[in-house]
């Protein structure tokens, strides 16, 4: 469970050490070129490159930059007063992926997204994974993303993740980890969206000489897919609308983007009241019963009737209409759990008990902090390991042991000894690397890869590529926004 070996998407595995940052700008044809091992997906885009002017090249960067700060497209940052809008970084340099490479990552990504569908059913039913001893009952029972009003309840078409991302890192040529499941909110689609749009914008001539397959049906499909989730007697033409906490949230722009391009209304709670049992929003004509809530509000500020008295975000007795079947609600409250990181631990044996299959996909090995003998793992080794927060988002709460001062290690220490069950532990990855575009020609930087996913009664749906996000500080291994991490373009070309 050491280190697992590195692997540069593009250039095979002599890149990151012969080029490094020291590519000048006027010699980045004769730097390409010594490169041998070229992968074939980089083939037509390497041709291309090859070609082109670094000067052009710097110019269409500074545009794309220009084009996302006109649009809009930004992310808060909480507790930072000084810089609480900010830019998402964008590079111009695509990360390409086979039709091949496609084809098995969507079946492990479809194998695992039903399973954890299967997982939240039983767990809010009669828990049979508990019974046959594949899971400890105090993973659930003591759990803090599980909500026990959810017991019982059936949603409409059967469907809890109704949209999610899986997060996967690379760390060999055939070798694709899962790193987090994100099965509550997951967030970034519009990225990945607007960063297609940038590229067709700044180059159409390369989506010419690639076969890249489309992202821009996502809002669409994303509209039918929740429609195909109303509930009973909810006709042929379903009322969707998308619940945001507002304007001050990390990720309006999105909430924003998405409801403009399925061409539905964009609410807050102050918007929607129960009447007659049914949720309705207000209109210039009056109020409006909604069939499907795509709500991008938490759990415990949903409803301050069922959970957190205190919020002024949610919709008094919403739940008591979706429990009753009235509205549907995606991503159904309570799929948290399966974003839990401990959980996550026990993804392989989730999969196998729900799906009778191997997983097509691995985990990254994982330290369960409140197991004594793991505790004693991971304080041991804890420079070289990567611990994270069980309920963590963002890059937040997480220690990466290498990079750590004495006095951060010292500091995480304290913590696991007075909280271990609220960590876990992974080793520290070499993640792939994809060339980004700098002031010094390409360097490798570390990335990740989120797909999205939708999941109705009518199937799954998993659109071609996703978000891959970079770390664009040299040498790092965190590539959220929040912590500095930027964005690319996902090219999945037709096989």
């Amino acid at each position: 469970m050491g280190m697992l070996s590195s692997f540069d998407e593009m250039w095979g595995r002599g890149m990151a050490q012969a080029q490094g940052d020291a590519a000048q700008p006027g010699q980045m044809s004769q730097a390409q070129t010594m490169f041998e091992g070229l992968r074939p997906p980089y083939r037509a885009f390497d041709d291309w490159l090859r070609g082109e002017n670094p000067s052009r090249l710097r110019r269409k960067q500074q545009e794309a930059e220009e084009v996302f700060r006109l649009t809009g497209i930004t992310f808060n940052v909480y507790g930072r007063a000084e810089a609480a809008e900010r830019l998402i970084p964008f590079d111009i340099i695509p990360r390409i992926i086979s039709g091949r490479e496609w084809s098995r990552l969507s079946r492990g990504i479809e194998q695992r997204v039903r399973a954890i569908n299967a997982f939240l059913h039983d767990i809010y039913h009669r828990q049979e994974i508990v019974r046959a001893g594949r899971l400890p009952q105090e993973m659930i029972a003591r759990n803090a993303a599980f909500l026990p009003q959810m017991i019982g309840v059936d949603p409409p078409g059967g469907v809890y993740t109704h949209i999610v991302g899986i997060d996967l890192v690379r760390t060999g040529e055939d070798e694709f980890f899962v790193l987090e499941d994100n099965a509550r909110t997951p967030s970034g689609v519009s990225y990945m969206l607007e960063n297609r749009e940038t590229m067709l914008q700044m180059f159409p001539e390369l989506f010419a000489r690639n076969r890249v397959r489309p992202v821009s049906n996502y809002p669409m499909a994303l509209r039918r897919s929740l429609a195909a989730c109303a509930p009973r007697g909810a006709g042929s033409d379903p009322v969707v609308a998308v619940l945001t906490p507002g304007l001050y949230n990390s990720a309006y722009y999105e909430h924003s983007f998405l409801a403009d391009k399925m061409g539905v209304e964009l609410v807050e709670g102050h918007d929607l009241r129960v009447v007659e049992g049914r949720v309705a929003m207000r209109t210039t004509l009056g109020y409006k019963p909604i069939d499907v809530l795509y709500r991008r509000v938490d759990d415990d500020f949903l409803d301050p009737l069922n959970f957190n008295p205190d919020s002024g975000l949610g919709v008094p007795g919403i739940f008591d209409v979706y429990r009753a079947g009235g509205i549907t609600l995606a991503n159904a409250p309570g799929t948290g759990i399966s974003d839990d990181k401990a959980i996550y631990s026990y993804m392989p044996d989730i999969v196998r008990f729900y799906t009778g299959e191997a997983p097509i996909l691995q985990n990254v090995p994982t330290w369960r902090c409140n197991e004594p003998e793991a505790l004693r793992y991971v304080l041991d080794n804890l420079a070289d390991l990567v611990v994270k927060e069980v309920h963590g988002s963002g890059g937040y709460g997480m220690l990466v042991g290498p990079t750590a001062s004495r006095r951060e290690l010292s500091t995480f220490r304290d913590k696991l000894l007075s909280r271990p069950g609220n960590y876990i532990a992974q080793p520290t990855l070499a993640l792939s690397t994809v060339p980004i575009f700098t002031r010094s020609g390409l360097a490798p930087r570390h990335v990740d890869l989120r797909p999205y996913v939708l999941v109705s009664p009518q199937g799954v749906t998993i659109t071609p590529g996703g978000l891959t996000r970079v770390a664009l500080k040299k040498g790092s291994l965190v590539v959220n926004s929040s912590q500095g991490g930027g964005t690319k373009d996902t090219w999945v070309l037709e096989e």
